[in-house]
């Protein structure tokens, strides 16, 4: 069980992103909290200290948020800071305005943490969630309201949002959740 947590405040032209701190991202493969889990109180901790972050933040003392990205582990009590003061020259992000990760382009799917879910970043245009209700109907259940499109055909829930993006529930398998949204949203 893992028990270490990372966060960093992220001030747009003023401060690093995580691009400028880790240029490219890390190779190989990495625990998560589906196969290592996460200790609560590490959760917590990022939590707490994202909220006084946030109300820093928001009542206009940005002079006193912490530029810097923050690790720790309460299991070892190890702690460490890396300076994130300002952006890296060059930076794709920053720089350039190139948001890979936001555009769905740095992942197509991802297993979400103890969910039993996989989120797919498939299409990058718009949805018509009355066209697409009246073409999944005769496949199971569907609801919609204008930010989210919900189909129910068991064991499987799939939700999907007006970008294209869906989160499918009932698999963690990333092969069946895309041939599920090939099958039932398309390509």
């Amino acid at each position: 069980v893992a028990a270490y947590g990372v966060t960093m405040n992220v001030l747009p032209g003023e401060t690093a992103c995580l691009s400028c701190v880790f240029p490219s991202a890390p190779q190989g493969t990495v625990a998560t909290c589906d196969t290592a889990g996460i200790l609560n109180a590490a959760v917590n901790w990022v939590g707490s200290i994202q909220a006084a972050e946030a109300m820093k933040f928001l009542t206009g003392n940005k002079d006193n948020l912490r530029r810097t990205l923050l690790s720790f582990d309460l299991w070892s009590n190890e702690r460490a800071e890396v300076a994130a003061g300002h952006p890296r020259p060059g930076c794709p992000t920053c720089d350039q305005h190139g948001y890979v990760y936001l555009a769905g382009k740095g992942r197509a799917q991802i297993t979400l943490c103890g969910r039993n879910s996989v989120q797919i970043h498939e299409r990058q245009r718009p949805v018509d969630f009355r066209e697409m209700t009246a073409r999944l109907e005769p496949h199971g259940v569907v609801k919609h309201n204008s930010f989210v499109l919900k189909f129910w055909r068991e064991p499987y829930e799939l939700t999907l949002f007006p970008d294209g993006r869906a989160i499918i529930k009932g698999t963690t398998d990333t092969a069946i959740a895309r041939s599920l949204y090939a099958r039932f949203i398309g390509s």
